[in-house]
């Protein structure tokens, strides 16, 4: 994934923020927090996940199958757009 390199800073800063989630649900767990604070924490790390898949299958249909806004192919363009706009409405 070459194309990564260029974000790797801002994704690697997305994974230890994430790390730094995981950790808060360990904390709570072992300061026998109340289940629904754990439910709280274990969302957010959920959320927190599922914005850095979003990134990553976004730009990986912007580099491997089709980026819309270098596409020549209208239908082509349309498709991927919405292909994208579904993942971020899925996993959102």
């Amino acid at each position: 994934m070459s194309h990564t390199v260029k974000e790797k800073t801002k994704l690697l800063a997305r994974v230890r923020r994430i790390k730094g989630q995981v950790e808060a649900v360990e904390r709570a767990l072992e300061s026998e927090l109340c289940c629904a604070d754990v439910l709280m924490l274990v969302a957010s790390v959920r959320g927190a996940v599922n914005g850095l898949t979003v990134e990553l299958l976004e730009d990986h249909i912007r580099n491997h199958v089709v980026d819309p806004a270098h596409e020549p192919d209208p239908e082509r363009a349309k498709g991927a757009a919405e292909l994208i706009d579904v993942v971020r409405t899925y996993l959102k």
